[in-house]
């Protein structure tokens, strides 16, 4: 369900999603609202699940994960048990960072993040021995050209 959310409520998105470290006061000062409407709001933004979480970014390559790796799946098996099986194994294996199930050609695609090329075979090799994949194809980013956390913001109609 779409929630409504005014200028205020984007303005204050905005400033979360480029720095959630930032007080509520500085937030509230910024775009022209009393300390206690700025709070009340974020707790609403939380509340609806807007707002999920506040979280820290690390950078991948400096804590030795700089091979990022998207992978393709398809699967013969579209059943209920299998999809769980395999959403399962995916959700205990760290290194997964994203994991969509798609339309189309590919049935689904996971974004990994690993130290290098034999780590991802661990991976891979893990995920065939819990669950039999039709087809698998890897693709290694090369260089990280956009990463961004930050969603557009527009209000939503009322």
């Amino acid at each position: 369900m779409l929630e409504k959310i005014d200028d205020n409520d984007v303005a204050i998105l905005k400033i979360l999603q480029i720095d959630a470290t930032r007080s509520l006061e500085s937030i509230a000062d910024e775009i022209g609202l009393s300390l206690n409407t700025c709070w009340r709001r974020v707790q609403r933004l939380e509340s609806v699940g807007i707002l999920q979480g506040r979280v820290a970014l690390v950078d991948n390559e400096k804590i030795g994960l700089p091979l990022t790796v998207f992978v393709s799946v398809r699967t013969s098996d579209h059943s209920k048990a299998w999809a769980d099986r395999f959403t399962q194994a995916v959700t205990n294996t760290p290194e997964i960072v994203e994991f969509y199930r798609l339309a189309g050609d590919v049935d689904y695609i996971m974004k990994i993040m690993v130290g290098n090329v034999s780590d991802y075979d661990r991976v891979y090799q893990s995920l065939i021995a819990q669950v039999k994949i039709s087809d698998v194809s890897a693709s290694f980013a090369m260089e990280k050209l956009k990463f961004t956390t930050e969603l557009p913001l527009k209000k939503t109609p009322r």
